[in-house]
């Protein structure tokens, strides 16, 4: 089984599922899964997951983002996007771009956001699309996200491209459509281009295409992340040899059951560890509890299988 992260950059017309399907024709694999979704006509960073990564697909899911959008001012859509039915035009020659400038700042911070009705969110157990298909509107509530920044590129009214620094949950198209509605001429999106989802950048990431001939050329280690790289930020430990099996199963261990490989041998107190055993296989985090004095384990990843598995 192939085991690792591929940063995948997806194209336009392709749905997140779509490159899942492709990537399991080109593989021969079935167990993958992607880590959030991005629209068809949308492109950029859509980190996949293979084998036991899909452990972390979840964790991926709740990274931070970053994204380049091109937002149209003037014309509002049923789907925030320029993709959906006009719903409104208006004429946007009474506002200056440092009116505009001004408003879009004004987004940056913790702020709520309503989800929009052509999103895959469920409500009464059925997607938000399926309903608004069928001409369906439905009360959503409003999420807290928070917006770290967003960085004007360039103004050219009636666009405007920015920059967005954001957290899980944000939906970008309506961001654009909420700083439209603010200025009174409303807006969408035009364009989407996902640049970073936590530490997976558009400038690693590799298509399909990249994808398949790696493949077929024996070379896909080349591309392919460790499942452990996802936690790159935390120290890393090791337990002895005598006490891998404990954890191999999950078990709190105690400090002297652990090598650290640096000389101070303390640790933070709730502080986060990577935890491996002396061949190097990655086990998985483990915290620690000062009023214990042990590690406990957060999230395992250990597979018997590995045991068997080249190092």
């Amino acid at each position: 089984m192939i085991n690792g992260i591929l940063n995948i950059y997806k194209e336009r017309g392709y749905t997140s599922h779509d490159v899942v399907a492709r990537l399991r024709g080109i593989t021969g694999q079935k167990k993958i899964g992607h880590t959030g979704t991005l629209d068809p006509d949308a492109e950029g960073v859509l980190p996949v997951c293979l084998g036991r990564a899909t452990k972390v697909c979840g964790i991926l899911t709740d990274r931070d983002k970053s994204y380049e959008t091109v937002l149209l001012l003037g014309k509002t859509t049923d789907t925030q996007d320029i993709s959906g039915k006009v719903l409104g035009e208006s004429p946007v020659s009474v506002i200056t771009e440092k009116e505009a400038a001004a408003c879009i700042r004004s987004f940056i911070g913790d702020i709520d956001q309503v989800p929009p009705m052509y999103s895959a969110l469920k409500v009464g157990g059925r997607r938000l699309y399926e309903l608004a298909r069928e001409g369906k509107t439905v009360e959503r509530r409003g999420r807290r996200i928070t917006v770290f920044d967003i960085r004007i590129l360039d103004i050219s009214l009636p666009h405007i491209r920015m920059e967005v620094k954001c957290s899980k949950g944000t939906y970008i198209r309506t961001l654009c459509h909420d700083i439209g509605c603010k200025l009174g001429c409303g807006g969408c999106m035009e364009h989407l281009l996902r640049t970073r989802v936590g530490k997976f950048d558009i400038r690693d990431s590799v298509k399909l295409d990249e994808v398949e001939k790696a493949v077929a050329e024996n070379r896909l280690d080349g591309i392919l992340l460790p499942l452990d790289s996802v936690f790159a930020d935390l120290q890393k430990i090791s337990v002895k040899d005598r006490y891998a099996s404990l954890g191999y199963n999950g078990n709190p261990l105690l400090a002297e059951q652990i090598i650290r490989a640096d000389m101070d041998g303390s640790y933070e107190t709730d502080g986060r560890y990577r935890l491996y055993d002396e061949a190097d296989r990655f086990i998985g985090i483990y915290c620690y509890d000062k009023k214990t004095g042990k590690l406990r384990p957060e999230k395992m990843f250990f597979d018997s299988d590995q045991i068997s598995e080249r190092t």
